[in-house]
């Protein structure tokens, strides 16, 4: 779906090369998702869940990090110095106990901690996907995926191929990457009466300082900056609202977008169709409109678009455009 001021179209998404200018800048989200789910038993019996989220004391993915914070499951049964046996793999004990289900984790292992997860961990695919199969899992994996660290995929990257990204490319588009980490703060639903009583997870992004010099001058240009995926969009509004222009580094972020915000970076933005009482579908209607965003929304369900990760996607302009 094309969203472009009051109008609304009908396109395949390798049609996206033709909504785009030759002197736009698209950024993507290279980051990587780990085999975060862990499946591991107590000394007692009984199975246990673990969704690791991040190494104690960082945002940011450490594979020589013994300490992490995950979220259990069931959390009741997994107390302070309970164990969790990972079979021939090694064993972890609960440090501490922390809000929501989360526990502090310290693994002890016979061998490398990325070996550990190749071998034990799974794709943390959402719970609307029942089919975890190992094409599933693959699939839930863009194409550019390099920096590992993150729980959850960019989802309106799924729909870029290499031959896509070409394309964009042969038309005269700038693409440069940078990563956020996706963690709790992007898909933790919002669960209050009021919205600003909301509380967002920190995440991590990093900007190399390629890339912010492409980002900035592109600002400085006018030139369209088109966000694939909300999570760009989060990141280059959090660094711009923080600095008054594009810096590189590693940095963190708890910015929540919602309708009033004012966009600083980002004149178009590509999206995949979200649920309810998510800050991702708060995030598009700042950006778009709530009215627009509604009847867009009314128009995809008529038209029997799918939502969700493996769903459909749509491109918006906003102010910047």
């Amino acid at each position: 779906m094309v969203l472009d001021g009051g109008a609304i179209r009908h396109l395949r998404f390798r049609e996206l090369p033709q909504l785009l200018r030759a002197a736009d800048l698209l950024v993507l989200n290279e980051t990587r998702v780990i085999a975060a789910r862990l499946f591991g038993e107590r000394p007692g019996g009984g199975r246990v869940e673990l969704l690791l989220l991040h190494p104690s004391g960082s945002l940011r993915y450490d594979a020589n990090a013994v300490t992490w914070v995950a979220l259990a499951k069931p959390a009741r049964r997994l107390r302070r110095g309970g164990i969790v046996r990972f079979g021939a793999f090694g064993d972890a004990i609960v440090r501490s106990e922390l809000q929501a289900g989360a526990r502090e984790i310290e693994f002890r292992l016979h061998g490398p901690f990325e070996e550990f997860l190749s071998h034990v961990g799974q794709m943390p695919l959402p719970p609307y996907i029942r089919d975890d199969a190992p094409e599933s899992q693959a699939r839930y994996q863009t194409v550019f995926a390099r920096i590992a660290g993150s729980i959850a995929a960019p989802t309106a990257s799924l729909h870029f191929t290499p031959e896509l990204l070409a394309e964009i490319e042969r038309r005269g588009v700038e693409i440069v990457r940078i990563a956020l980490d996706i963690g709790l703060g992007t898909f933790r639903p919002v669960a209050v009466e009021f919205v600003d009583d909301h509380v967002m997870h920190e995440e991590a992004y990093v900007i190399e300082p390629g890339a912010a010099r492409a980002i900035e001058q592109a600002r400085i240009d006018r030139r369209r900056i088109v966000a694939a995926g909300t999570t760009v969009a989060r990141a280059l509004e959090a660094n711009f609202t923080a600095y008054g222009r594009i810096v590189a580094g590693e940095r963190v972020t708890n910015l929540f977008i919602t309708p009033g915000f004012r966009f600083g970076i980002v004149g178009g933005l590509i999206t995949n169709f979200h649920l309810p009482r998510s800050t991702l579908l708060m995030l598009v209607s700042a950006f778009a409109g709530r009215e627009r965003i509604m009847r867009a929304y009314a128009e995809a369900i008529a038209q029997r678009y799918r939502f969700y990760s493996f769903g459909d996607a749509m491109f918006v302009t906003g102010g910047l455009a």
